[in-house]
């Protein structure tokens, strides 16, 4: 089974940048499809970015559209997602997820890393 770890959160003003990382051991990365998704208290988890095993296909939810971008590479068995003109409504638990079978069927998670935007 594929393990995910994720690295890159912590805290940032409002109109910042952060870089999220998802490493992956184990498994077969690169048949993956592979998302972001993100908790904040009291809301339903949402997922904020999704990118086809290929790279070809990506998908973002409105709420992050044009700031959020997902990437991944490969070589390195990583999925990224940059965060641009973060707002303090981004704030949340961030966690990434492998499509380890079935399509919909997100098999593998990370533990989440805290982003915190403060205004």
């Amino acid at each position: 089974q594929v393990q995910l770890v994720e690295s890159g959160g912590g805290l940032v003003q409002a109109g910042g940048s952060l870089r999220l990382s998802c490493s992956a051991s184990g498994g077969s990365f690169s048949t993956y499809a592979m998302a972001w998704f993100r908790q904040a208290p009291g809301k339903e988890r949402e997922m904020v970015a999704f990118i086809s095993p290929s790279g070809d296909s990506t998908y973002y939810p409105d709420s992050v559209k044009g700031r959020f971008t997902i990437s991944r590479d490969d070589a390195k068995n990583t999925v990224y997602l940059q965060m641009n003109s973060l707002k303090p409504e981004d704030t949340a638990v961030y966690r990434c997820a492998a499509q380890t079978g079935r399509a919909g069927i997100w098999g593998a998670w990370g533990q989440g890393t805290q982003i915190t935007v403060s205004s």
